[in-house]
């Protein structure tokens, strides 16, 4: 490699409990030596099922910036799987393809040892998740903090990306002027993506107090999710800003599902909006389900026992919007399970101003195997939408999942 140094261990020893790898994560417990930046732009990155596309995001992370603006930031890489030829053969491809950025300390590539993790057996189950799936989360919450920890003394801000991103030119001087114009506000993350972790940005000394929050709730939910909780619990509503910097590639998630949101960018129409809203329903919403999940813009879902005919679930905005397409996937990714086969979507307009709901409702489209995926037809005519209401037509055999609702708006 040139004498570049690539690969930097993480903790070392055996973690026998939180506390031991909360004491552990000092700002101190990791170091290298790269030059102070204004950006550290992390990635944690582990083995796909259906192929990586780690040296594409990097090469995208390179390529859409000038070299005046690699000058202020650093990308820091951590490589979460314990395969060791996995290890081998992505820190050896990265050494080859982008020699020169890390012999310059613009890519720096970490590795956490598999004993330095919290325990992934036993680990609680929500709605129908498998073991799998929450062991996969789990880890991936803890793989983030590592991440983020040690980033939280080398640059004056971190921005988080996926390993599966497409970055739009110039995107690092767009950041920095709405830093310039935020600098005397207060904000714990701006956000430059929609989905996932992508395109969230911190101040580092806020790194800290959200790595602590990961550990402490790693079994809980995914990532984003305990983002959004932990910015509720810092009084900071969402923070915005479009279009969007980052795309997702593939047509696959981390854990190998269907990736539905990037079949939809995939037609020109960018990530989905879902402005400001409430959710409002006659469904059952029990203590361990989230009705908001329906809404959200990230893994999340929400799950109810019990469906029957005429029950619905609203999406109310907070501001009239013109709505040009609709999104609505409901039942499990794997199996064909908890969906919605009698359903349909309406758009609903408001000319009384009220609070909750709307006064007039237009019939958008039926749902087909638990799917509705429709243009508006009607967005020229200049009438905008205040609702989009999900309705139950007939009732299912079992529960049922809604796990997008999503808006794209003009």
């Amino acid at each position: 490699m040139g004498g570049a140094s690539l690969t930097v261990s993480g903790l070392c020893g055996p973690v026998n409990s939180l506390r031991t790898l909360l004491d552990s994560l000092s700002l101190g417990a990791f170091t290298t030596s790269f030059p102070q930046k204004l950006l550290t732009i992390g990635i944690s990155s582990v083995q796909h099922p259906q192929g990586s596309y780690l040296l594409e995001t990097l090469q995208s992370l390179f390529f859409a910036s000038s070299l005046s603006e690699q000058k202020h930031f650093v990308v820091l890489v951590h490589l979460a799987s314990p395969d060791p030829k996995w290890l081998g053969r992505m820190t050896s491809n990265i050494s080859a393809l982008f020699k020169p950025y890390i012999q310059a300390r613009q890519l720096v590539v970490i590795n956490t040892q598999g004993k330095s993790y919290l325990p992934l057996k036993n680990l609680k189950k929500k709605f129908n998740d498998t073991p799998a799936s929450v062991a996969f989360r789990s880890k991936q919450n803890m793989d983030y903090a590592f991440l983020m920890n040690f980033a939280a003394n080398h640059s004056d801000y971190f921005l988080v990306i996926e390993d599966d991103v497409k970055c739009v030119p110039g995107f690092v001087t767009q950041i920095a002027s709405i830093l310039s114009a935020w600098e005397k506000r207060f904000w714990m993350t701006l956000e430059f993506c929609p989905l996932g972790l992508t395109g969230k940005l911190f101040h580092t000394s806020d790194l800290p107090s959200f790595v602590r929050f990961l550990l402490l709730f790693y079994q809980g939910m995914p990532c984003d999710n305990l983002l959004s909780y932990f910015l509720n619990l810092s009084h900071q509503k969402t923070i915005q800003f479009s279009p969007s910097l980052f795309q997702h590639r593939g047509d696959y998630s981390l854990e190998g599902k269907f990736n539905s949101l990037k079949a939809t960018e995939e037609n020109n129409m960018g990530c989905p909006s879902n402005p400001a809203a409430t959710l409002y329903t006659n469904l059952n919403v029990t203590s361990d389900s989230v009705l908001m999940n329906a809404y959200s813009l990230d893994k999340n879902y929400f799950y109810t026992r019990e469906a029957k005919a005429g029950s619905y679930l609203t999406v109310f905005l907070h501001m009239p919007a013109t709505v040009f397409h609709v999104q609505v996937l409901t039942g499990s990714e794997l199996k064909e399970e908890n969906r919605l086969e009698e359903g349909q979507v309406e758009l609903g307009y408001d000319s009384t101003n009220r609070v909750i709901d709307c006064d007039d409702y237009v019939l958008l489209g039926m749902l087909v195997n638990g799917t509705l995926n429709k243009h508006v037809l009607s967005e020229d005519s200049g009438k905008q939408v205040k609702c989009v209401r999900l309705l139950v037509t007939g009732t299912p055999p079992s529960g049922l999942i809604v796990r997008h609702i999503n808006l794209w708006v003009k």
